[in-house]
């Protein structure tokens, strides 16, 4: 399956190029409903493609409401940040990062298309009952499997729940391994896409002397 198939903008078409082909995960993903706004907990190898099927469904949202892009770290904030001003970058869409003030509204926030934020700045934006948030239509949690860390996973769980309950937007959930990927599928109304395809073989050894 090719990018050129697909209902994306040109612009995302034209970004990817370079990668004019899906990887499994992401033919998979398409398959069971990702470019028609069902949620996803997506589940592959690091460097598989799992984030580029985030950036297929935001770039469809695009037009038609907001999107949040949700990390754990202000590094890989940082990182999207870059990634998605790439992508945008000859769009009319606004892309911007907030991971500090977190006892702010951010009120600046609601003239932005796409966010990314990490978990606690969007655990204050729900508290702040920010204005904006009806009009969130797509969300991606990128590694998703912290909800089983005792420090991050209560913020991630509550952040989900309120989503859920408040707008019940499609939830992109990324993830390199999860335990319990059904429970977790499950309790995100989502459906489950796995797949074991890596570009770079993985060797397992033992090293001695």
């Amino acid at each position: 399956m090719k990018f050129t198939d697909l209902q994306l903008p040109d612009f995302f078409k034209e970004n990817y190029t370079k990668f004019p082909n899906l990887t499994p995960i992401q033919e998979k993903s398409v398959n069971v409903g990702l470019l028609e706004e069902k949620s996803l907990l997506v589940c592959a190898p690091t460097a598989s493609g799992k984030t580029l099927v985030a950036s297929m469904a935001i770039s469809r949202i695009l037009g038609k409401g907001k999107a949040l892009y949700v990390v754990p770290l202000k590094a890989l904030a940082n990182e999207k940040f870059k990634e998605f001003q790439g992508l945008l970058e000859k769009t009319d869409y606004k892309v911007t990062i907030s991971i500090g003030d977190i006892d702010s509204p951010s009120t600046y926030l609601a003239n932005y298309d796409l966010m990314i934020l990490t978990s606690e700045k969007l655990d204050s934006l729900l508290r702040h009952k920010v204005s904006w948030l009806s009009e969130v239509k797509t969300v991606v949690i990128d590694e998703i499997h912290l909800l089983n860390d005792p420090t991050r996973g209560p913020t991630l769980e509550i952040i989900l729940t309120l989503l859920k309950t408040l707008i019940n937007p499609q939830i992109i959930g990324l993830s390199a391994t999860i335990g319990n990927p059904e429970m977790l599928a499950s309790w995100l109304d989502a459906e489950l896409v796995i797949d074991d395809w890596r570009p770079v073989e993985l060797k397992k050894g033992i090293h001695c002397d």
